[in-house]
């Protein structure tokens, strides 16, 4: 893609050590600029960052903070792409108040933040979770309506990602500050950690380990995936092309499927006669912080017309990321050896 337009600009991430943080770190960097960019990575663990950053070339500063503390403060900032944000459905259910408020306290101060640099633009993650639970496998484009039930505890992460993208159209509309929104749908690839919680990565730890994969559900939920590189040039396509104050869906629509099916494929795929798909049902799976049983089929038209599509299908991307979560795993039994 073409990003001439960053060229000699300064572009402040927020989350930037999180996986979609990352990819756009990693893709900054490595692009071929003729002045390059700098990057403001916004980290709460700075060496962290550091490491995970250590093999890239670019201009990259660090700056330690929590988005729920981060000040308005002008720092020639010109572009922004908040990331910041808890994704464990477990802490969900276990700390809701905290996610509600933390979510929109630290997008309020991105917002203020955003409009004390006078940004050419500023993008916020959100979520394919703020439609709530569809039930059939219609196309779902960026004004589907919502059927959350917002007294269900887990609702605290989607309602919240709600609010805060009301938040950036109105500060779009009230103050002209930039603000878009990417609804991204589950995303995944290479710096996945290896002990995530979620599913696609359970799957890679079973093919990895030689386990079965053991579902706590029938499996029946349906959605769209997506590569971590292609979200990134999701979002940056967002960035310099879309318009303020809108929202557009990022997901690969090639790659919808239920839960049931992507197990089996990538147990026969990548588990070498080793892995099979069992199911066993939890009687409260919801209390394990798992979404009610849904189709979210995203239709991508609104983004795909500002010139962007998805490259990497839905194997390709389970390859790259458990290649690089045995890596990594076996990188930390190898230290943990030596240490001993």
């Amino acid at each position: 893609m073409d990003l001439s337009r960053l060229e000699g600009k300064t572009v402040f991430i927020t989350g930037a050590s999180g996986l979609v943080g990352k990819a756009l770190v990693s893709l900054l960097s490595s692009y071929k600029f003729t002045a390059p960019v700098k990057i403001i990575a916004a980290v709460r663990n700075v060496e962290k960052a550091k490491k995970a950053f250590s093999e890239l070339s670019g201009n990259i500063e660090y700056l330690n903070c929590d988005v729920c503390n981060l000040k308005p403060e002008n720092m020639g900032v010109d572009y922004a792409i908040h990331c910041a944000g808890q994704t464990s459905s477990k802490k969900f259910v276990e700390e809701p108040v905290e996610v509600i408020l933390n979510n929109i306290k630290g997008t309020e101060n991105v917002l203020k933040f955003c409009k004390a640099n006078d940004v050419k633009g500023m993008v916020y993650l959100s979520t394919m979770e703020v439609y709530g639970t569809p039930e059939t496998d219609s196309k779902i484009n960026e004004e589907f309506p919502c059927n959350l039930n917002v007294t269900s505890v887990r609702s605290c992460y989607p309602e919240s990602k709600r609010a805060c993208e009301s938040l950036c159209a109105s500060y779009a509309k009230e103050y002209g500050v930039p603000a878009k929104i990417v609804r991204l749908t589950q995303t995944f690839g290479p710096g996945v950690s290896y002990n995530d919680g979620r599913v696609f990565a359970e799957f890679a730890r079973c093919v990895i380990e030689g386990k079965d994969i053991v579902l706590k559900t029938k499996g029946e939920t349906k959605r769209n995936y997506l590569y971590t590189a292609d979200a990134a040039t999701a979002i940056l396509t967002v960035l310099l092309n879309g318009e303020s104050g809108e929202a557009y869906n990022a997901a690969n629509e090639q790659t919808y499927c239920s839960v049931y099916s992507m197990a089996n494929a990538v147990a026969e795929k990548f588990g070498v006669g080793k892995t099979k798909v069992r199911i066993c049902e939890e009687k409260d799976a919801g209390a394990l912080g798992y979404a009610p049983t849904l189709k979210m089929n995203l239709s991508c038209d609104k983004l795909k017309k500002l010139g962007w599509k998805a490259e990497t299908d839905l194997m390709t991307a389970f390859s790259e990321m458990i290649l690089h979560m045995k890596n990594r795993r076996e990188s930390e039994l190898d230290t943990t050896e030596f240490n001993g």
